[in-house]
């Protein structure tokens, strides 16, 4: 009984391979984190590029107002060539604001009488799909980036 009562404090004071049993419990916490940090900065940084391309599309169309389908067309192809993104990701189109009101509408001849403000939408939409939704953590990310530009007003 003594013998193994010593025994049992020799292993007790043993602090060999305490080093292997700490690393194999902070390993797997450390590697997941470290693959989430890299996720989210992913993340950001398609949100920061898509933000930079609609600013890079509000200058363009400030600098050459797109007033005709065609021009529009143009910078249209401008942002796909520039962010990377399909054609459907990428929408460019006209809309209008009455006067003082607060909401756009699709055509002009809806503002009778008042002042018309024409803007250009500049829609981008693009799909993240994270590392983690592979094991069922989570979704696809979604973003969605609009910009209205006034052209011009009359």
């Amino acid at each position: 009984m003594r013998r193994r009562l010593q025994s049992l404090a020799a292993l007790w004071c043993d602090d060999r391979g305490a080093m292997l049993v700490e690393t194999a419990i902070v390993a797997p916490v450390l590697v997941l984190m470290s693959m989430g940090a890299f996720q989210v900065s992913q993340v950001v940084a398609r949100q920061t590029e898509l933000q930079g391309a609609a600013a890079e599309a509000t200058g363009i169309a400030l600098a050459s107002p797109p007033e005709t389908n065609d021009q529009r067309t143009t910078l249209k192809s401008v942002i796909v060539a520039s962010t990377g993104l399909d054609s459907d990701q990428v929408t460019v189109s006209e809309k209008f604001r009455c006067g003082s009101a607060t909401t756009y509408v699709d055509s002009s001849s809806t503002c009778v009488g008042t002042k018309v403000s024409s803007y250009v939408l500049i829609q981008l939409n693009d799909t993240y799909t994270p590392a983690w939704t592979q094991w069922g953590f989570g979704s696809p990310i979604n973003f969605n980036v609009d910009r209205y530009v006034m052209i011009k007003q009359s």
